[in-house]
Order: structure tokens, then sequence, then C-alpha cells
């Protein structure tokens, strides 16, 4: 189990590493590490869930991305390191708490349902006719690795299951 759980820190520090250089022009490592790393959130997960997101950064134009969709309510954008030929992440424009699905109050159902109705949107934008994956990573053991909900569309090949 220990080696399991070594394997998700490394692919957690590997996502920083790839984030810190991917953004180093825009943001310093000090900010990419405190907003993203799961090593962090071990040590004090209420304030790295309060705390600005690289997510926030991308949202108010001061870290570029790749956008393929955006509204009042919604971001979606490009993933920097995919894991498939579309990866594509969506995320609500307020946080209002929601760091994780695990978060999620009555308040949160008409966003929740918003980001899977983009989803699909997207996806027919993107000709994923032939299906795509939808992906939420809630937590640290989940590899969740951001903690502002955000939902990943996957496609473009064939997802095999379970994955991996």
């Amino acid at each position: 189990m220990d080696g399991s759980r070594n394997t998700k820190e490394e692919r957690g520090q590997m996502c920083n590493i790839i984030v810190n250089r991917r953004y180093r022009a825009k943001a310093t490592s000090d900010e990419i590490i405190s907003s993203s790393s799961p090593s962090r959130m071990a040590d004090s997960e209420k304030e790295a869930t309060e705390a600005p997101s690289i997510f926030d950064k991308i949202i108010k134009k001061e870290i570029p991305s790749t956008v393929v969709y955006e509204n009042d309510k919604v971001l979606a954008f490009r993933d920097i390191a995919p894991q498939a030929p579309t990866h594509i992440l969506i995320i609500p424009k307020v946080k209002d708490g929601l760091s994780g699905l695990s978060k999620a109050e009555e308040r949160h159902v008409e966003i929740l349902g918003y980001l899977l109705y983009i989803a699909k949107l997207v996806a027919k934008q993107e000709g994923l006719g032939d299906g795509f994956r939808i992906v939420i990573n809630d937590g640290n053991d989940a590899g969740q690795s951001v903690y502002h909900l955000h939902v990943h569309l996957l496609g473009g090949r064939q997802m095999n299951w379970p994955p991996g």
C-alpha cells in the first residue's frame, strides 16, 4: 500500500513540475506549489482549499490557457498535461467553497449539473461523437492536485476500463 501512495505523490509532484515549468513566467513556484501541491494539502487542507488556486489565476487571465469555451458561469480550457488526444478541464468561475465534489452542498446542485451539461456541449464542439469520459478527482488519494472543483473531459481515443 505504501508503494501505491508514493506513486500517487510522485505523480502529483510531476504535475506540479509540469505546471511550474509551463507557467513560470506568469507565477512564482511558491504560488504554484501553494495552490496545487498534494503534499501541502496534507499540511493544511482547510487553508489550501479556501486559498485561491491556479485556476483562479486562469479565470482572471493572469495565467494563459487555451480556452475552448467560456461564459459567465464556467471556463473550459485544454489541459497542459493531456491524458488523451482531447483533454479539457471545465471549471466553475465562482468556487463558492466547492474545492472538491465531497464539499458539495445543496446550493451547488445547479452548477454541478451545469458543468456536466457544458461537458456535453464541449464534447460535441470537439467532435467526440464516438464517446468521451468525464472524470472528477476528489481528494489527495484520488489524485486531485488543484483544490477547485473541475471536470476532466477526455476523448479522442478508446478508453479502457478499468483505467490504466
